[in-house]
């Protein structure tokens, strides 16, 4: 399994980005799909899950922000944020879970500047 998260970047409080999770060596449409984030000194942490059959939670910092998504068609996942925060800075990984194991990928980086 492979995981290869892109759209990471530097963006102004309250500015928009997507990040984007291709899946590759996976049965995707079985998989529980999720976007995890880890900021220097912290653990990491859940910011969105998305099952197979689409429901969505998501970590209580989120507050509406941000929105997952899937193309199962494509093996990709997506993560929308919007109004970022300076706490949102991370390195955001996509991480995927089935009957095949967990995986994760390399990451992308969000900076969020004040």
């Amino acid at each position: 399994v492979q995981l290869q998260a892109s759209g990471g970047g530097l963006v102004q409080a309250g500015g928009s980005l997507r990040l984007s999770c291709a899946a590759s060596g996976i049965i995707f449409s079985s998989a529980i799909m999720a976007w995890y984030r880890q900021a220097p000194g912290k653990q990491r942490e859940l910011v969105a899950r998305i099952s197979n059959g689409g429901t969505t939670n998501y970590a209580d910092f989120v507050e509406g922000r941000f929105a997952i998504s899937r193309d199962n068609a494509k093996k990709m996942v997506y993560l929308q944020m919007n109004s970022l925060k300076p706490e949102d800075t991370a390195l955001y990984s996509c991480n995927s879970r089935n009957f095949q194991g967990s995986s994760w990928g390399q990451g992308t980086q969000v900076t969020v500047s004040s």
